[in-house]
């Protein structure tokens, strides 16, 4: 099953972010995809002021990971540029560690994601208007996705 809501400000992108990191847990695995622009580093940002975390977040485009601490500590990937890379860079620890792991581009990754995590593709319908569906994969995203969609 896909949970989908429609979002009309950053504003409201804010909040369904620091919803979902209220129900976060360590060892929980956001994938994110959507087109430049649409809204991807936002939803992070977000999901990590929801856990505490005040340093600044931005987009590890050349560094493809940064790692932040808080309530739960996070580890936020942008692997847009191992579009052609098929190096092992040791995921495992990172995906089953004691953080929260957010990856932007994960398409690309594939084959080395975890089976269970809560894939969200985010569209830019116009301006400020986004759709957002949410498609949990496991059986801990879905009970995640029914809370944060009740």
């Amino acid at each position: 099953m896909k949970y989908e809501r429609i979002i009309y400000s950053e504003q409201e992108t804010e909040a369904l972010a620091q919803q979902l990191s209220a129900l976060l847990q360590t060892s929980d695995v956001l994938t994110l995809e959507g087109d430049l622009g649409a809204g991807k580093t936002t939803f992070t940002k977000s999901v990590a002021k929801g856990l505490g975390i005040t340093r600044n977040v931005n987009s590890p485009t050349f560094t493809i990971l940064k790692q932040y601490e808080g309530r739960i500590p996070l580890n936020h990937l942008d692997v847009y540029r191992l579009a052609d890379s098929d190096e092992d860079l040791g995921w495992d620890e990172l995906f089953y560690g004691d953080a929260v792991s957010i990856i932007e581009w994960a398409n690309i990754i594939e084959e080395d994601l975890p089976t269970e995590r809560l894939a969200i593709q985010i569209l830019r319908l116009e301006d400020d208007k986004r759709k957002f569906t949410f498609e949990p994969l496991g059986k801990r995203y879905e009970q995640l996705c029914e809370e944060l969609f009740e």
